[in-house]
């Protein structure tokens, strides 16, 4: 059932995104080396500029995978608010 807290509950599946961003950092680098050298300058800064988003992004992945499991609920506790009672 659906609660409408999924935004601030959620959990993300870290390593996949880690896996997927160095993916795209491999590539972004790839893009502005290749760009650079075809003499194309403008891509080459949007490849770069992707480049420096994505080490942000990976650098807070690394951070929150080194910071370890967090509290997480048991089996017989629901991962969202439990509905309220209808008023009347």
């Amino acid at each position: 059932m659906r609660t409408g807290s999924e935004p601030r509950t959620a959990r993300s599946a870290l390593r996949a995104r880690f896996w997927l961003s160095i993916w795209g950092l491999t590539w972004s680098l790839f893009g502005t080396a290749i760009f650079a050298l075809v003499g194309r300058p403008g891509w080459a800064a949007a490849c770069g500029v992707l480049s420096l988003v994505i080490a942000v992004d990976l650098a807070v992945i690394v951070h929150h995978i080194r910071q370890g499991p967090h509290y997480q609920p048991g089996r017989d506790v629901p991962p969202y608010w439990p509905p309220e009672p209808p008023r009347s």
